[in-house]
């Protein structure tokens, strides 16, 4: 059964394109790390790869899996920037960072601060056409730069791409939903909840092309006491049986 599931092919399309997929070649090309994935990991990398047309192939999404850690699925930002700008009712947007300055929180625009200002957040609005607000999101810095290389080298961009990037997600849950970029993935250590919830349950059996086995209890006949046999077999007396002859 493990080898059926490594061995099946998923086709999709993206942009026109043919993408083949199967157990094996996630395992032997599109993994990162230095530890083995699990088909259980396997198979929802896939999964989301088909649900979102991504494109692993193009570096649009991979696996990553570091020993001691559970695997990480981490979406480009180019995937996720040119899934949103394609959506009909996208309508452009607009973000920055967020600083202290003179004790105030003051937003601004772009990834550029004064010396003195102090590095607090980022934030980021999205504009649709059906809707007369924005979706606006404000992140905070000590949520997501956990002293990573790049965090420290590119601290104010980090967080003003982190910030677009949640509110991409927020503005548009149905074309973005279970993506995270590396600028996320990079400060937590487990897959998302909702990513597993999204992609399903039934992963398994859906590649097997077999139902989901119910879970049945077997039944068991009641054990009698001594004292509950059949009244004619209780009253019976006992008797030496005979001599065996020699």
């Amino acid at each position: 059964m493990a080898n059926e599931l490594l061995d099946k092919q998923t086709v999709y399309e993206v942009n026109g394109e043919e993408v083949k997929l199967s157990g094996n070649i996630i395992a032997q090309y599109l993994v990162r790390g230095n530890e083995q994935v699990t088909e259980q990991e396997i198979v929802m990398f896939l999964q989301l790869c088909r649900y979102q047309k991504l494109n692993p192939f193009l570096n649009e999404a991979y696996l990553v899996k570091f020993k001691g850690s559970p695997a990480q699925i981490i979406t480009s930002k180019e995937a996720f920037m040119k899934r949103a700008e394609s959506h009909p009712q996208y309508d452009g947007l607009v973000a920055g960072i967020v600083v202290e300055r003179e004790g105030e929180m003051v937003e601004v625009e772009g990834a550029i601060k004064l010396e003195k200002d102090k590095l607090i957040g980022g934030w980021a609005k999205v504009y649709r056409k059906d809707r007369e607000k924005p979706i606006v999101t404000k992140i905070s810095l000590s949520e997501f730069g956990k002293g990573q290389a790049t965090w420290k080298q590119m601290p104010l961009n980090m967080i003003r791409k982190t910030a677009i990037v949640n509110a991409m997600r927020e503005a548009f849950p149905d074309n973005l939903g279970a993506m995270y970029t590396e600028e996320e993935q990079a400060t937590t250590p487990s897959i998302e909840k909702n990513v597993q919830e999204e992609i399903s349950a039934n992963a398994n059996a859906e590649m097997l092309d077999m139902p989901t086995p119910k879970n049945e209890i077997p039944k068991f006949e009641e054990v009698r006491e001594p004292d509950e046999l059949e009244p004619e077999l209780a009253d019976m007396p006992y008797e030496e049986p005979p001599a065996r002859p020699y």
